[in-house]
């Protein structure tokens, strides 16, 4: 399961970057759409795939587990994760404008930090009913107890990215004054 998680993750990369390549350097746009929204089907593959193998008696483990949240992570920061890479590619490739730099500072940085833990909920939020669903295929408590640990652990995560993230609204972080 592990091998297919990471074969999913480079399947995602592979469909962005030649997707890209076909938009940019092929100059092939409906080719580059095209594979562009090929990335969905890389979740769809894991996400059936880990059905399959449950389906089949497999105990639920950590990566069945890690299935649910790549595939969170993968719907709720997906489109930002291509958007950052074709703003890249369009820049060193078509002569695009350079890509706005991220705030580090202050109440701007603030604000994309509460953005961020957002998409995180979200992500969260996907893979628990992905996670939940599971767990309720499985019906077997024994089978499912891994994919409530994952749960519990992405929870402390989740946890923790918002003192984090939010502590900035407070507490803004400042540019180094020289000495």
């Amino acid at each position: 399961m592990l091998a297919f998680i990471i074969g999913c993750e480079a399947a995602f990369w592979v469909f962005v970057l030649a997707g890209l390549a076909c938009r940019y350097l092929l100059g092939r746009k409906r080719a580059g759409a095209l594979l562009l929204i090929c990335t969905p089907v890389v979740d769809l593959a894991l996400l059936v795939a880990t059905v399959v193998d449950l389906r089949n008696g497999a105990q639920a483990g950590f990566f069945h587990g890690l299935a649910a949240v790549y595939i969170g992570v993968s719907i709720a920061f997906g489109h930002g994760m291509i958007k950052w890479a074709d703003e890249r590619f369009a820049h060193r490739f078509a002569g695009g404008p350079p890509p706005r730099k991220k705030s580090k500072f202050g109440p701007e940085h603030a604000r994309l930090e509460r953005r961020g833990w957002l998409l995180h909920l979200l992500a969260w939020v996907i893979g628990c009913v992905l996670l939940y669903g599971m767990i309720a295929l499985v019906d077997a408590a024994e089978r499912t107890a891994a994919l409530r640990q994952v749960m519990q652990l992405w929870s402390v995560v989740l946890g923790i990215d918002f003192i984090v993230s939010f502590s900035y609204t407070f507490w803004p972080r400042r540019p180094k004054t020289p000495a």
